[in-house]
């Protein structure tokens, strides 16, 4: 686990460095007038990047007579403002900052009266400021991937991305998460290409010129942010749930694949529908996978977009499992209840969305996969979160920030999920499902706030709550207890103590189990509530404990420092009640390989049941120099063989931290293994220390079309490879999906820097256009060191790197070049 926070001393005052400093208050959007429909026709300029809009909008006062409407329209040439008449339209005058269109309508309108303003307009996003965060690395709305069909290996698309207030890039709305409106979408398109948007397709017409408009209604409203066009040659791969369509939306090389990454969605539907007892609210529901996707995936109503990272072909499906795309499909698949159906009203109760949408994962690993699947998320979503709160600690709600796009972090999503969990399990099943069927059903078609939640709870527990929705939504940080316990006099005294700084954070109220193991069989569970900073209770145990465990459940978000010696952590690994408490195991006693009991708990280990008990048993098996080292290396081997390709890669990299070994003919099998990941690892050991045939190996799979593959043949030519790879290289380069091309680049740069100068000239190119343009930050960062690695033997290029620094617009990446 981390650390707590490091302190800093100011002024005699030991300050937490995760302090947050006052960001001003964000409250909710003052809305005085509603948009209640939008209706859109489209059209694309694919050269310039243009969008020609019509929009039709149907506006209402809130409350008070509104004589001007002021709506959110960004970067737009606006060519024309109408109220829209029964006999014909009306020109209405209007002032535009090319942020806010200030209209002045003709009269005051009383909120029951509706009316109706056309908007003729152009959309430029890219001629608009770029902006954008960690979650979502741009905020222009509407993306033209390759448009002229230039770039080789990509398909032409366009979609768009709302969330935060981005769809006001392309058409204009109150961008706010507390309107909802109906759709209607007109996009006249390439006859080639398929569309998407949010709802069903109404009409599908040709047009004389070759195109075709196609126009998509959603007849249930929702927030803006949840709009979406989608444009592309794809693939539709079509199921169906309760009558309703499900569609996968797929290039079309992953049409015999789809189904087999998105096809629990029909089973997905079923269980959170029974589950909440809210039957999923819309008309259909499709997933798109898309290009140069700007985020992980967005819940668009009734039409999630994910990351071209969820495609796979079916050697890549060998190493899929539930951490691969299954856990993203779940996530937005739950928002369709959890943001789209029953919406935060601000972006302060983000986690409304978020930590809801982050628990469904849990569910369904649960539900479809068992304890230990779940177990393993509950531990990566916690290290996530503990991980963040190293340098960040706020409110789950918090009405401060900097910027709106500040609460899509850790704590939003992985905190919160915790959260729902700790809540779950305090109040128990049948109510925690109750609970949020009554807050999806009272709150149907509207935003929300945190207190909707918490009054859901107490009207259906009858129970006073405010004291955990204030300590784990309306405080900071979390609990860091110190656990010790001894025995005397037929009772165990167990010992709670808060050590965090309760000057920032609270003096948690936590309900917890506490197992108290007598014997080797069942332990007795005693159900207590800490409630002070330093606490005692009294355990009834006829005989000296063999072992007791605080939160047996691991239910707790916190950080734990439990007193317990080697033998009790052993006696907890075979007696384990969970995945967590055997990977905390093998955390604690990965440095105490040499004694007996632990080398052969990890043996056993290497025969659990679960699949990430192995690999870690494995991992933490690097370098051992343990008891019966012989036997220890013969099991490790095995499980080189094991049918989990993530337990054989991760054995192969085990095995290659022994120098004495000899395992070449094991790497040289790997490299031909049906999984992409097990030969990657292969590759890796060898690039290192090439067997007689690997470069025959290397060479009869460079045509591979699996991106993790590349990478490690790159690693490979970095080290082994001569100028007759530099092709490769330029070659291979835009297959490489976007999540690798960080570590491509940087085996890309150690090869370039031991090949002649004056053959560098393309590369050098292709890095510069990638450190300057690249989207995504990550993969202009990678580029850049890339560049830097040649800088010793191409000294000329010192300017070019202090230009690109010079130019680069993203705080993230200035912080890295200044460390550089």
């Amino acid at each position: 686990m981390p650390e707590p926070p490091t302190a800093s001393t100011s002024a005699g005052l030991v300050v937490p460095s995760w302090l947050p400093s006052e960001a001003p208050i964000q409250p909710a959007a003052t809305i005085l007038t509603d948009v209640v429909d939008t209706k859109l026709d489209v059209r694309f300029d694919y050269k310039k990047q243009y969008l020609l809009g019509t929009a039709i909008l149907t506006l209402r006062s809130h409350f008070y007579p509104q004589g001007e409407v002021v709506l959110d329209a960004k970067g737009f040439d606006v060519q024309k403002v109408e109220l829209v008449g029964e006999k014909k339209n009306k020109s209405l005058t209007y002032n535009y900052n090319r942020r806010k269109l200030v209209i002045a309508l003709d009269h005051p309108y009383p909120r029951n009266t509706p009316y109706q303003v056309r908007i003729v307009y152009v959309a430029k996003p890219n001629e608009l400021p770029q902006g954008g965060s960690a979650a979502i690395t741009n905020d222009k709305g509407l993306y033209f991937i390759n448009p002229l069909g230039l770039e080789k290996n990509k398909p032409r698309q366009i979609w768009t991305q709302g969330e935060t207030e981005s769809s006001s890039c392309w058409f204009p709305t109150i961008d706010k998460p507390n309107q909802r409106m109906t759709q209607e979408i007109s996009m006249t398109v390439e006859k080639q290409f398929k569309t998407l948007s949010n709802g069903l397709l109404t009409a599908s017409h040709a047009n004389p010129d070759g195109t075709r408009t196609d126009t998509w209604k959603l007849s249930t409203p929702h927030a803006p942010y949840l709009a979406t066009m989608v444009v592309g040659d794809f693939a539709v791969v079509s199921d169906s749930w309760h009558g309703k369509p499900v569609d996968y939306y797929v290039e079309p090389k992953y049409a015999g694949t789809a189904r087999a990454v998105f096809g629990h969605t029909p089973e997905m539907l079923d269980f959170f529908s029974k589950k909440l007892g809210v039957e999923y609210p819309w008309e259909k529901y499709a997933q798109v996978a898309v290009r140069d996707y700007v985020s992980g995936a967005m819940e668009n109503t009734t039409a999630s977009t994910f990351g071209s990272f969820v495609q796979a072909s079916r050697r890549e499906l060998l190493d899929a499992n539930f951490q691969t795309s299954e856990f993203v499909i779940a996530h937005e698949l739950f928002h369709q209840w959890f943001g789209d159906y029953v919406t935060c009203e601000s972006w302060a109760n983000l986690p409304l969305n978020e930590s809801f949408a982050d628990y469904s994962e849990y569910l369904w690993a649960e539900h479809k996969y068992g304890a230990d699947e779940a177990g393993l998320v509950q531990e990566i979503k916690i290290n996530n979160y503990l991980e963040e709160a190293q340098s960040k600690r706020e409110p789950l709600i918090r009405y401060r920030y900097a910027n709106r796009e500040d609460m899509l972090d850790r704590h939003s999503y992985d905190k919160g999920g915790r959260v729902l969990h700790m809540l779950r399990k305090y109040v128990g099943d049948e109510a925690f499902f109750a609970s949020l069927n009554r807050y999806l059903t009272q709150n149907k078609l509207s935003a929300v706030e945190i207190s909707k939640l918490r009054t859901a709870f107490e009207e259906t527990t009858g129970e006073d709550l405010m004291w955990f929705f204030n300590q784990w939504f309306l405080k900071r940080g979390h609990p860091e207890l110190r656990i010790t316990h001894s025995y005397a006099n037929g009772q165990v005294a167990l010992r709670v103590q808060q050590t965090q700084d309760t000057l920032f954070q609270p003096v948690y109220r936590l309900p917890v189990t506490v197992a108290v193991w007598t014997g080797s069989n069942q332990p007795t569970e005693h159900h207590i509530t800490v409630t002070k900073a330093d606490q005692t209770f009294q355990l009834p145990a006829g005989q000296k404990p063999v072992f007791v465990k605080f939160d047996s459940e691991s239910q707790l978000l916190a950080q734990f420092d439990e007193e317990r010696t080697t033998d009790e952590l052993v006696f907890q690994f075979y007696h384990a009640q969970s995945y967590q408490q055997k990977s905390e195991v093998l955390e604690l006693l990965q440095n105490k390989t040499d004694q007996m009991a632990v080398s052969s708990l990890l043996r056993n280990a290497l025969n659990d049941k679960f699949w990430n008990v192995r690999r870690l048993a494995l991992d933490h098996l690097r370098r051992y120099r343990g008891p019966e080292p012989a036997g220890m290396r013969k099991d490790i081997q095995r499980l080189a063989a094991d049918p989990v390709s993530r337990v054989r890669a991760q054995a192969i990299t085990t095995l290659a931290t022994f120098p004495d070994g000899n395992y070449g003919a094991i790497y040289e099998k790997a490299v031909g293994d049906s999984s992409a990941l097990v030969a990657a690892a292969a590759l890796v050991v060898l690039a290192k220390s090439p067997e007689p045939t690997t470069q025959q190996q290397v060479a009869a799979i460079e045509n591979t079309t699996s991106s993790p593959l590349l990478v490690a043949i790159a690693s490979y030519y970095a080290l082994n490879g001569g100028l007759d790879q530099y092709p490769w290289f330029l070659r291979r380069l835009p297959d490489v999906a976007e999540a690798d091309l960080y570590a491509y680049f940087q085996s890309f740069g150690t090869f370039m820097a031991h090949i002649p100068p004056v053959e560098r000239d393309k590369g050098l190119k292709i890095l510069e256009d990638y450190a300057r343009n690249s989207p995504r930050y990550e993969i202009r960062l990678g580029a850049y060191k890339s560049l830097a690695l040649l800088l010793p033997s191409m000294p000329s290029l010192k300017a070019t790197l202090q230009n690109i620094r010079e130019k680069e617009t993203d705080d993230r990446l200035k912080a890295f070049y200044n460390l550089m």
